[in-house]
């Protein structure tokens, strides 16, 4: 929502609709970046980890927005973006001169002579996410620096003992600011492989995934994601929300991981029989195994079993179903299937996770390639675009089926409306006999009376290939027609 007319959201657009979140039956809502940034990938390339982008609004706007959050009984999660900074940050500007203290801030190399040419290269070949070298030439340094996203996103060399304790700063700092807890974005690039003993770094393999040699999935990853260091990162996390806790009381804030790693390596994070790790490691199966493969029964189930069966016993479980980086879950299974995608994540053991507006049935909107900001995309063309954009999910809220959605009051949004907002938002679910708001609604009030959806026994099965049925041990009556001892079920045709 967004408060002073600029066309973007903001803290104080949040704080006015705080109610929303509320009657909707959430217990806790996770913001995007809100720290000073250049915004070159929207907040996730921060310029100053301790105060909010001005166009979201001030630290007192911020203290406003957890306060009424509080008296609504409402937690706020932050984003923790550990990975990288802006190239705009003080730290990066000092490690740039080799200022004492910040020279390895950063993953520098010198790069290596090419023999035949007799020209600098880069280290290695190994790619960014947003297509492209990961590594840049600094002229001033001359050195290269390595960055794993867009070029304006140095990473942080977590192997120097001053960035660990520095970050560590950034987390108390939210903390006794009354946040909740964080969700910590992009993972797995965290940590690289050592170099070798001549401080060489090896490159990576040919994957055959693509044909495209500028796209990240032209290469494998096995030196520059899911490294064991990024394991025990997450677990020194964990310890300094505990030790907040522990000094200063209050209820315990939760960790939140971002990765789309596979089992082997995610469910690491939950922590071990000595150490505690993330509350909850993100589980995207039902975004990965429909991105493979079509929505159906037996996928479903594919995507559960790879959850539950792997998952240490003690831990809870999560379900999501969307996010701001894929597509808009209605788009990605069918407008026809939301509702029953809603249920299954509501009914399954453990947390569910709603990605704003899919409690509405948000679709995905139309982004041209003149309207498109997203970073990835601006760094492909108009004709391969649409296969990176994630501008299509991002579009502003749906509260109403006036001007802008009732998003903003500005002649233009920061990205243009879904073109179904005038059928597609609360106003109009909120007045409608039934919708997909009203059922929403109804599946968090079921879940919040009958504790055995998140802590009771639950089968499951894919009985044919386009038939999925879940039955919880105790259901009972109640206005989704759901009677003791039944089951929903969910067909994909």
């Amino acid at each position: 929502m967004d408060s002073d007319g600029d066309g973007i959201g903001d803290l104080n657009g949040i704080a006015s609709k705080l109610e929303y979140l509320k009657d909707l039956g959430v217990t806790a809502a996770w913001l995007s970046p809100i720290f000073k940034s250049p915004m070159v990938d929207f907040g996730y390339d921060i310029s100053d980890f301790f105060d909010i982008q001005p166009e979201y609004g001030t630290m007192e706007d911020f203290r406003a927005l957890i306060k009424k959050a509080k008296e609504l009984d409402l937690k706020i999660i932050l984003d923790f973006v550990p990975n990288h900074s802006s190239d705009e940050n003080e730290w990066f500007k000092k490690s740039v001169k080799r200022e004492k203290g910040y020279e390895d801030y950063y993953v520098w190399h010198d790069g290596k002579i090419n023999t035949d040419t007799g020209k600098r290269e880069p280290p290695t070949n190994w790619l960014q996410y947003f297509r492209g070298s990961a590594w840049q030439w600094n002229e001033e340094r001359q050195q290269y620096y390595l960055h794993q996203f867009a070029v304006q996103q140095p990473d942080l060399n977590y192997r120097n003992p001053d960035v660990v304790e520095q970050m560590k700063r950034v987390l108390r700092y939210w903390l006794n600011e009354g946040v909740a807890g964080f969700r910590c974005d992009a993972l797995p690039p965290l940590f690289e492989v050592l170099p070798d003993a001549e401080g060489q770094f090896p490159d990576e393999q040919l994957s055959g995934a693509t044909q495209d040699a500028e796209d990240r999935d032209y290469l494998t990853t096995a030196y520059i994601e899911n490294q064991p260091e990024t394991i025990d990162m997450v677990y020194q996390w964990r310890q300094v929300l505990d030790d907040h806790q522990r000094i200063h009381g209050g209820s315990s804030s939760v960790l939140l991981i971002e990765t789309y790693s596979p089992a082997w390596f995610t469910m690491q994070f939950y922590g071990n029989r000595s150490v505690e790790g993330a509350h909850l490691p993100f589980n995207f199966n039902l975004i990965t195994v429909m991105e493979q493969s079509p929505l159906s029964g037996a996928n479903v189930q594919k995507a559960i079993d790879l959850w539950l069966n792997n998952m240490p016993a003690g831990r809870t479980a999560n379900w999501v179903l969307g996010n701001h980086d894929k597509r808009r879950a209605a788009s990605r299974y069918g407008e026809q299937h939301i509702d029953a995608m809603n249920m299954l994540i509501m009914m399954l053991p453990g947390a569910s996770v709603t990605y704003q507006g899919e409690e509405l049935g948000m679709t995905d909107a139309q982004i041209s390639w003149v309207d498109t900001v997203d970073p990835w995309a601006c760094n492909s063309n108009p004709d391969i675009y649409e296969k990176y954009t994630r501008d299509p999910a991002r579009t502003p809220f749906h509260w109403t089926s006036g001007s802008n959605a009732g998003f903003s009051t500005a002649a233009q949004t920061w990205l243009p409306l879904a073109a179904d907002y005038v059928t597609i938002n609360v106003a109009t679910e909120s007045a409608a006999q039934r919708s997909h708001l009203h059922i929403y609604k109804a599946l968090i009030e079921l879940r919040k009376s009958l504790k055995t959806l998140q802590n009771g026994a639950t089968k499951y099965q894919a009985l044919i290939e386009d038939v999925f049925v879940l039955k919880s041990a105790s259901l009972a009556t109640h206005e989704l027609n759901l009677l003791p001892g039944e089951a929903l079920v969910m067909t994909t045709k």
